[in-house]
């Protein structure tokens, strides 16, 4: 398998892929080409290879937006990593491409999208709904049947109420306590969380 992106959230999931032993990492692809080795892993230029379809992926950025316009520039085929620390209910759904970090917990019956990060320590609990591309941040909580659309980023610490619903791409501020639905594009901080402003596009 490859990891695409040579930032330090790659970093966090070779540690993912090395303490599972599930994958073996073959390569990092990134478009930096001062970049040649990261934990002695040999890091390629993309332009290396004539196509990345039939090549196993996960995509190594944190930002949300540029982790979905990788996806759907290079295609490939997505693997999920699960850390060895983590705790996940076997009556979870997980969809490709997503990272789940040390100390994380995701309780029964949550269903993850594709390409999601549910970071350090984040807890997600039942029946939560994750759309793709969202990014839940270490110590932030989400309380039970809490839904999230795409691309939202919960930022570290925050803590989302049960029956909580979240609009895609927004933003929630570290340490920011939600506890009204949030609209698509917000950008929410404080306790009690109030928008701050919207996003005009993804950010």
């Amino acid at each position: 398998m490859y990891l695409y992106g040579a930032s330090g959230h790659c970093k966090v999931i070779i540690d993912i892929i090395t303490a599972s032993e599930e994958f073996e990492i073959q390569g990092i692809m990134d478009d930096n080409p001062r970049i040649a080795t990261l934990f002695d892993i040999p890091v390629f230029n993309t332009s290396t290879f004539e196509t990345l379809s039939d090549k196993s992926f996960i995509i190594a950025v944190g930002n949300n937006t540029i982790r979905k316009k990788i996806v759907e520039k290079v295609g490939g085929i997505y693997i999920t990593a699960i850390h060895p620390r983590a705790v996940v209910s076997p009556f979870t759904n997980i969809d490709e491409g997503t990272v789940v970090m040390a100390g994380a917990i995701v309780n029964a019956d949550a269903i993850i999208g594709k390409h999601c990060i549910i970071n350090t320590a984040a807890v997600i609990e039942h029946d939560c709904i994750l759309g793709n591309y969202v990014h839940v941040s270490p110590n932030a909580a989400l309380g039970g049947a809490v839904e999230i659309a795409e691309g939202t980023h919960i930022g570290i610490g925050a803590t989302v109420i049960q029956g909580i619903k979240i609009g895609k791409w927004a933003t929630i501020g570290a340490g920011t306590v939600i506890i009204n639905d949030i609209p698509d594009y917000a950008v929410v901080v404080g306790n009690p969380g109030k928008i701050l402003k919207y996003h005009t596009k993804h950010e």
